[in-house]
């Protein structure tokens, strides 16, 4: 490896370190959430992905770089997101043809840390029994932290999202999207369409405008935190426009029809999430990033669950019995991992057709 490597150290709120090596340009304690992702490839989908604002993320899969990065054209959006990186291995000699720099170039012009030779396998199990945790990056000779801040309690929507609208496209069919931190990906799924997407801050009152339908994309943190979303979103499902939404999304719909949210122990990330379909029994293998679910208890009458998770039963996607109103848990755009659920933006637009 060509940097000059100093030791670092992965600090656990528990009391658990673990030990590494990290660039020697590296120099300030970085504190986050620690998660993990089980992909074993899609390091720039992912590391640019809004959801992971304020987590420090664990790739379970030892290799990181070893395609390198090529010049933003995998990226989810304009940076690298998470407040840190933890990983076993890292090439510095990728091999790729779109490759235009390292993984450890890319790390250091957008000042991300990272500590590698971590047994990530272990420290998963850590997080897998006890939980998602918060943790501190700490670098040569500073201090053990002894107060880790709660990084979750920041309301990450709100600095990820848009701060204007943007438009998007001419088509025929006017779409909102709520940017809570929307990948790259949504909107260049729904412009393969004969839409105009006008994509609008999180807190954006878009009732009084013309549309044909809504988007609600993706974003980090506690979707409870996004109040005025919720408040918009309300008053939008009291109406038959077709209401769509992809993980936070998924949330966020679930809360302004009057269920309810909770904290999963670890959450689901990674593109080799399995869910089922309830209506068909197909099973699908899903790209997702999330740290909250839709509790199925609360949910309406007049809503119904179309998916579920494999692994742990949580709500993977709701829809309404009647009106043309759907989310899911699932990223159906990928970016990384399988493209099965695409069919989910054929539907949207197909109700907003309808609609119209």
């Amino acid at each position: 490896m060509q940097e000059h490597m100093v030791s670092g150290k992965l600090v656990l709120e528990n009391g658990d370190i673990f030990s590494g090596i990290a660039p020697a340009w590296q120099q300030n304690t970085t504190f986050g959430e620690v998660v993990f992702n089980t992909g074993m490839t899609g390091y720039e989908e992912a590391l640019t992905d809004p959801s992971y604002s304020g987590q420090i993320l664990t790739f379970t899969y030892p290799i990181l770089g070893n395609y390198g990065v090529a010049n933003g054209d995998n990226c989810e959006s304009s940076k690298i997101h998470t407040q840190g990186i933890i990983c076993q291995t890292v090439y510095d000699k990728p091999t790729h043809h779109d490759s235009t720099k390292t993984f450890l170039d890319w790390l250091k012009e957008q000042n991300i840390p990272i500590i590698i030779g971590i047994d990530t396998r272990a420290l998963t199990k850590v997080l897998r029994n006890h939980g998602v945790i918060n943790g501190a990056l700490v670098f040569a000779a500073e201090q053990i932290p002894q107060t880790f801040p709660n990084s979750m309690e920041i309301n990450w929507v709100e600095r990820v999202s848009c701060k204007t609208p943007q438009t998007y496209g001419n088509g025929k069919y006017k779409i909102i999207l709520v940017d809570c931190g929307a990948k790259l990906s949504i909107l260049n799924n729904l412009l393969k369409f004969d839409v105009m997407v006008k994509v609008v801050p999180f807190d954006y009152d878009y009732t009084k405008e013309e549309y044909a339908g809504v988007f609600l994309s993706n974003g980090p943190g506690d979707p409870k935190l996004c109040v005025k979303t919720i408040e918009v979103l309300a008053k939008v499902l009291t109406q038959n426009k077709p209401v769509y939404g992809i993980c936070l999304g998924s949330q966020l719909m679930a809360l302004a029809i009057g269920a309810d949210t909770y904290k999963l122990k670890f959450g689901h990330r990674g593109q080799n999430q399995p869910c089922i379909e309830i209506k068909t029994n197909k099973c699908y293998l899903t790209s997702q990033n999330h740290g909250y679910a839709v509790d199925k208890t609360t949910i309406p009458d007049t809503w119904e669950i179309n998916f579920k998770h494999l692994n742990d039963n949580s709500v993977a996607g709701i829809q309404h019995k009647s009106k043309p109103f759907a989310a899911v848990q699932f990223h159906p755009e990928a970016a990384p991992g399988p493209h099965d659920t695409c069919y989910f933006f054929n539907e949207f637009i197909d109700a907003v057709k309808k609609g119209t």
